[in-house]
């Protein structure tokens, strides 16, 4: 058997039909080197996903290498159940420099979806805490995105075939879409409206990325933070696709002028180099949680692998070569030189409905009318090509490494462009 065989036999892959997953052109990843992979024959394929967004630098960076091997020689894994782990602390220090949250603290998980639960927990317990009965409800967001447990399930909006697990679900307050220009000023409203029975908005700030990168004005965002202070309700902002500058500032909450209570980071922290992630909590809500020893205040909350060492090593290494590498101002140069090259090459193409862009975000949004599996096929022509491409419904996603270089952009537009021709013909 071939490895396509071999892993189809052995492996199920997420959001993956496996009938027909030998179909959808896989690459079986070898090793990887700079923005690119290479698959077992030896193809060579630039990575314009960045491996579902989470690499941000690049395969195989010396740095993060270095970083990786220092740490095994100290220790790769202990317990933040109740003990430290001195990396851990150092990546805590750095990260409360930076993100935009009041005095925070860092619970540590493993993946983004993960983060979000740890937020929707400690955001009910949190008015518990507080003696406060009633708020036990959440607003969130049509088309929303923020992963696949039971709890990110119910904040999220319908899609990606989650309909089935509706019964598991809980019911939350939904503000429209993104693609409502209104969205925010309704939630906004809404907050104002139910605030006796809220424990937390969750928003996406500026981009909701598995939508289809549906953007929201910046300046928006403001009326509900504003909403949520008045009536004394959590303000959670789900960063695990935005953070790290994937949106050309190191948070997209900085664009939206957001100091949100409760922060969820994910993807990106590592580089893509190992799975991580955190909730970040304000003083005022970590407050809400100190009491005696082993009382009802405790949150009863924590994973095996919740801050890893391995990962938190990379990760702090990782945070510094962000700033030294200059990376943001190569995001917002290239994001530019990406739109210019999409509105030229691609935007003018029949099939072409819209094309939304954020930093390095961008979906190129298919008439999917007629064939269902326009961007599926597209995406595939793209792989033929050596750029490895991924879609979502009726949008062919282009989300490339942070330090993509000038050429790369050129290289990815090109391939887009000639790939839906073929896929069109």
């Amino acid at each position: 058997m071939n490895w396509v065989e071999r892993d189809a036999a052995v492996v199920w892959h997420g959001f993956t039909q496996m009938a027909c997953y030998a179909d959808n052109a896989p690459i079986v990843v070898e090793r990887g080197v700079g923005r690119e992979l290479i698959d077992t024959e030896g193809r060579r394929y630039l990575d314009a996903i960045s491996s579902l967004w989470v690499t941000t630098l690049g395969h195989c960076v010396p740095e993060l290498d270095e970083a990786l091997r220092a740490q095994l020689d100290r220790v790769a894994h202990s317990t933040l159940l109740g003990n430290g782990n001195r990396i851990v602390i150092e990546l805590a220090e750095a990260l409360s420099r930076v993100v935009p949250v009041d005095r925070p603290h860092f619970l540590f998980a493993s993946d983004g979806a993960s983060g979000v639960e740890q937020a929707l927990k400690i955001a009910f317990q949190f008015w518990v805490n507080r003696g406060v009965a009633g708020r036990n409800t959440y607003l969130a967001f049509g088309d929303a995105y923020h992963g696949d447990t039971i709890g990110s399930l119910s904040v999220g909006g319908s899609g990606f075939g989650t309909a089935i697990f509706d019964p598991l679900r809980f019911e939350v307050l939904r503000a429209p879409s993104f693609s409502n220009p209104d969205a925010l000023k309704v939630a906004a409203a809404m907050v104002r409206e139910h605030r006796a029975r809220l424990a937390a908005v969750v928003v996406e700030p500026l981009v909701q990325g598995a939508a289809g990168m549906l953007i929201a004005t910046s300046t928006e965002f403001a009326a509900l933070q504003a909403a949520c202070r008045a009536a004394d309700v959590l303000l959670i902002c789900d960063e695990v696709a935005t953070g790290f500058g994937r949106t050309g500032t190191l948070f997209a909450s900085e664009q939206c002028g957001l100091s949100p209570d409760i922060l969820c980071l994910g993807k990106g922290i590592t580089g893509g180099y190992l799975p991580m992630s955190a909730t970040v909590a304000s003083q005022r809500v970590f407050d809400a949680f100190l009491g005696a020893d082993l009382s009802e205040a405790t949150l009863y909350h924590g994973h095996s692998y919740g801050g890893n060492a391995l990962a938190a090593a990379v990760a702090l290494r990782h945070l510094e070569l962000l700033h030294s590498m200059n990376v943001l101002a190569n995001v917002r140069a290239r994001s530019s030189q990406l739109r210019a090259l999409l509105d030229t090459h691609v935007r003018p193409k029949v099939a072409v409905k819209d094309i939304r862009l954020v930093g390095l975000m961008g979906a190129v949004e298919l008439d999917t009318r007629t064939d269902a599996r326009l961007a599926r096929r597209t995406c595939i022509a793209m792989v033929r090509r050596g750029v490895l491409c991924r879609s979502m419904g009726p949008v062919v996603t282009v989300v490339p490494p942070l330090t993509t270089t000038a050429d790369e952009i050129e290289r990815i537009v090109l391939t887009l462009a000639a790939a839906l021709d073929e896929a069109t013909s």
